[in-house]
């Protein structure tokens, strides 16, 4: 690329806290290479309509630290087709666009492929769930961690208090990552994941089991807290209305209040904590770089376990990975036959039964 050539930002899917890092990290970056970095509004819906708007640096200077996106997103059941496509191509020519920036998770990078050959693509993954393939971590989900751990830090006190059972759920429609790792965080008696491929009534009998031990004999305990992925296939009260039938019974006269909090999108929302404003930064940077090199459809990854190739020039945490094996490897982490998949699949039923001690 040369200097004056125009690079567009998009932002889709799921938003995730670090994203207007992203876009600032990225902004910045393109304007020191002599760059002009616009964006799109509303992700491949604004694409389709030719929403694009100059970027101001002072504003995203304010925004990195808010959560979402100030470009906005939608997802759009037009853009997949071939009539979507071609809409967002005409945008693209129009505009002159010389290179495209996605900002998203899996469907995100998938709809940035369709594109290869019109513009120069890079991919930023964001996605809370941390299900993502050649990145060790996506931009979100640190922000969610400690969003969930703050929450159960404070229902562990109300839990304490009167002697209850807290059942809360959380994000993660087909990884049980963020359950796992925030329940470890917070001190949790048990997570459940689908990973663990258990049906309702082995769930029912995780939580029983472990209600049983704390408040049966002398333990000590006042409280259980549970934290249940969104992605297992039972209700969270339909979970807490079988529980509370089996530990009426086998506790005789102890008495145990369960509660349910599902936290929902609270999640996805709040200022980005500092890892994920410099992982945005970063993976920006390298992606930005690269484009200038001439370099096209890959994703800039953060390095670590699961990661494959060698880090970027730029940035030695930072690796790019080919966008097709990158939607590869993540159907395979999907399908839990990814050797990331297996190994988090024993971590989780390792971690069980350390859990309810």
């Amino acid at each position: 690329m040369k200097e004056g050539d125009r690079v567009a930002l998009l932002t889709s899917g799921g938003d995730a806290p670090g994203m207007n890092a992203a876009l600032r990290g990225a902004a910045r970056v393109g304007a020191e290479l002599g760059l002009e970095v616009v964006g799109v509004e509303e992700g491949y819906v604004g694409l389709m309509e030719g929403r694009v708007v100059p970027l101001d640096l002072r504003a995203l200077d304010e925004a990195s630290r808010r959560g979402g996106t100030v470009l906005g997103t939608a997802r759009s059941a037009t853009f997949p087709t071939p009539e979507g496509q071609k809409l967002a191509r005409e945008t693209l020519v129009k505009h002159s666009i010389s290179a495209l920036v996605v900002i998203g998770g899996n469907g995100s990078l998938t709809g940035a492929r369709t594109l290869i050959g019109a513009v120069r693509i890079a991919g930023l993954p964001a996605s809370i769930d941390n299900d993502l393939a050649a990145t060790s971590i996506s931009i979100g989900t640190d922000t969610a961690m400690n969003t969930i751990v703050e929450a159960c830090d404070r229902i562990f006190d109300t839990a304490s208090a009167h002697r209850r059972t807290f059942i809360v759920e959380v994000m993660g429609r087909d990884m049980g990552y963020l359950a796992m790792t925030a329940g470890i965080a917070a001190g949790a008696d048990a997570v459940l994941v689908r990973e663990t491929g258990k049906d309702a009534d082995a769930y029912v009998d995780q939580v029983v089991r472990t209600m049983i031990h704390a408040y049966k004999g002398d333990h000590g305990k006042r409280r259980v807290l549970v934290i249940k992925s969104e992605g297992v296939k039972i209700d969270a009260a339909e979970l807490k209305r079988r529980v509370d039938e089996r530990v009426k019974s086998q506790l005789g006269g102890v008495a145990v209040d369960t509660r349910v909090t599902v936290l929902g999108h609270v999640v996805r929302g709040g200022s980005p904590s500092a890892f994920d404003r410099l992982l945005g930064a970063r993976l920006a940077n390298t992606a930005m770089r690269e484009l200038f090199l001439g370099n096209t459809d890959f994703m800039a990854g953060w390095i670590g376990p699961g990661v494959e190739g060698a880090a970027a020039q730029h940035d030695p945490y930072v690796v790019t990975t080919p966008l097709e094996k990158v939607l590869l490897d993540t159907q395979l982490l999907h399908a839990g036959e990814s050797p990331l998949a297996a190994w988090r699949k024993r971590i989780y039923a390792a971690v069980e039964s350390i859990l309810e001690r």
